[in-house]
């Protein structure tokens, strides 16, 4: 007795998490490089020149590492205290640095010689920066002060005191203008101020602890991390914009990747969450093994240094090798596996053998018209679409279709239509859905003149969407001959090295 196989309906796969353009841009990352250093790691700070050197600034020393071998290249251990706070200058050729000792050192990159020492604060420095224009370092102490100090006279050129009431541990300085300093205090304020004026610009309570601060490139826009809370302020006006609260437990750090088109925010939840600027939302999100202290991104977004509490230097490079990028494809391929129609998403899971056992029941019959009657009810044919397409392929196969389509009602006939209208222009449906159109005209040709109103009206519909899409087809068609004109007119190019540029033109050398 000959024994059939039960069908097995093969779904769409539906990708295990969606997948984004910013997805596809931070998942590139290798396998971290791990570097123990003899305490929590204070302060990350990558310099703005290539190849983006990194200064680590960790118990009583100041590391400079290179990104590409991962090992130390400058070790400048002047303190006798803890290091806090290096920060390169904007040349990369100069680096300042606070510490346990209350005094503001500065040391030459090259040469690891110490350049000035200002003596002036009464307790640590946690955090230094130069200002804009290069000849000044702000300071940031847990005396309760910010001072700014002249590099060639070694003098204070401003000071503030008693604007905070407690810790001074973070502060910026302005990208675009060498006067404005800002500071964040343990106090909860955000004090901004003019050093031309000598007086505060503009103060916020941020209501937690402030940890870190950051300017946005066009300095207009501050961001204050402190608690489990980001903010976003408009300096101009002086005003709350946001709130970014994805964090359970303090945010320690801020840093800009993607030429500041994104926030980068540290906790010590063991996430660094990545924000977008233009709409505050988060769009990406790395776990690390430990919570984190300090993180920084180098300016082409190819190194991501982080620092945790357990001392531990946790260095990923961004893989943007062709390798790296076809795997990328195959993935956003895999998520375009989602298919969806007017709402319906026909990435389903793989049905269970009883759940499908009566049109199944119907096929091992041979009784063709039935099974397409099972799989042509609406919680079939419009919620899991692709099984009443296996029945027809399975009809195709089976040289059975003709013989199942046969014979049906107006109301059947319009219903059959609607699916096939509704379908025919989904790209994983269209093969099949253009053969049972066909084969529908076919055994119905000489009977559509007696036909009702509903499928003279399907009918006129079917005919205006098959004809959207070959018209669609035609214009792909089209842009995919430009295309392929452009890449090979760009490889037959001369390079570079054949060209001179004269008034403004590009002239060919013969």
């Amino acid at each position: 007795m000959t024994s059939f196989k039960k069908s097995f309906v093969k779904p769409f796969a539906r990708p295990s998490e969606l997948y984004t353009v910013e997805d596809s841009y931070w998942k590139k990352l290798t396998s971290p490089v791990l570097v123990k250093e003899f305490g929590p790691i204070d302060y990350v700070h990558f310099s703005r020149r290539t190849p983006y050197h990194f200064a680590i600034s960790c118990s009583a020393r100041v590391q400079v590492y290179n990104p590409v071998t991962k090992v130390v290249t400058k070790n400048l251990n002047k303190f006798k205290e803890a290091a806090y706070g290096a920060t390169f200058r904007s040349d990369g050729q100069l680096l300042c640095a606070g510490g346990e000792e209350s005094v503001v050192r500065l040391f030459e990159v090259n040469t690891k010689s110490m350049l000035r020492q200002f003596r002036g604060h009464k307790a640590a420095v946690h955090r230094t920066y130069f200002t804009r224009d290069g000849h000044h370092i702000a300071s940031f102490s847990d005396d309760k002060t910010v001072s700014l100090w002249d590099i060639s006279s070694q003098q204070i050129s401003g000071h503030y005191e008693g604007y905070h009431k407690d810790y001074i541990r973070a502060g910026c300085v302005s990208p675009v203008s060498e006067n404005i300093v800002v500071s964040g205090g343990y106090d909860k304020q955000i004090n901004m101020f003019d050093s031309r004026t000598k007086s505060v610009t503009m103060s916020v309570d941020h209501e937690s602890p402030v940890e870190s601060l950051i300017f946005l490139p066009s300095g207009s826009l501050l961001i204050s991390a402190g608690g489990t809370e980001v903010r976003v302020w408009d300096v101009l006006a002086g005003k709350l914009l946001a709130k970014l609260t994805q964090n359970h437990k303090t945010v320690t750090a801020l840093c800009l990747a993607k030429q500041g088109t994104s926030i980068v925010t540290a906790s010590l939840d063991k996430h660094v969450k990545i924000y977008n600027v233009s709409t505050f939302q988060l769009s990406h999100d790395i776990t690390y093994p430990s919570a984190v202290l300090s993180i920084d991104i180098s300016r082409d977004d190819k190194t991501i240094v982080a620092g945790t509490v357990d001392g531990i230097v946790n260095i990923t490079k961004r893989d943007t090798s062709v390798k790296h990028n076809n795997e990328n494809k195959k993935r956003q391929a895999r998520a375009a596996a989602i298919v969806q129609s007017d709402g319906i998403d026909m990435s389903v899971p793989i049905m269970q053998p009883d759940q499908m056992s009566k049109f199944d029941t119907a096929l091992r019959k041979f009784n063709y018209s039935q099974a397409l009657d099972l799989v042509l009810v609406h919680a079939v044919a419009f919620k899991k679409p692709h099984i009443t397409v296996y029945v027809f392929d399975e009809l195709c196969r089976r040289n059975g279709l003709t013989q199942a389509l046969s014979g049906r009602n107006s109301k059947q006939l319009a219903f059959l239509l609607n699916f096939i209208v509704r379908y025919i222009g989904v790209r994983k449906l269209s093969k099949t859905l253009t053969h049972v159109a066909s084969t529908v005209i076919d055994c119905y040709w000489d009977s559509f003149d007696t036909c009702t109103l509903e499928v003279r009206a399907l009918l006129t519909k079917l005919h205006s969407v098959v004809e959207n899409e070959i018209l669609l087809t035609k214009r792909l068609l089209a842009i995919d001959g430009l295309v392929k004109m452009l890449l090979i007119s760009s490889e037959v190019l001369p390079d570079a090295s054949q060209t001179t540029k004269l008034d403004n033109k590009i002239v060919v050398k013969n």
